[in-house]
This record gives C-alpha cells, structure tokens and sequence, in this order.
C-alpha cells in the first residue's frame, strides 16, 4: 500500500517539475524575442552613411 502512495507523490512532483520547465522555456523564449525586437530598433535608425 505505501508503494502506491510513494509513487503517487513521485508522480505529482514529476508533473510539477515538468510544468515548471514549460514555463522557464516559454519564459526565455520570451525575453529573446523582446531582446532581438530591442536589437533590431536599435539597428534601424543607423546613419546611411
């Protein structure tokens, strides 16, 4: 019977870490796109000289 409880909490906790890696990649993916959207503003007004 406690096997069954172990594995339950494992899987929860299992569940929860791979929420939680999810949002860490949606997260930086996030700040490279605003991070490439600043590079790129910062490259349009350049001097055509």
């Amino acid at each position: 019977m406690g096997i069954w409880i172990e594995t339950g909490v494992f899987l929860l906790v299992l569940a929860f870490g791979i929420w939680q890696i999810q949002d860490v990649k949606k997260e930086r993916r996030k700040r490279s796109q605003a991070r490439e959207e600043a590079s790129a503003q910062t490259q349009k007004p350049s001097d055509p000289r």
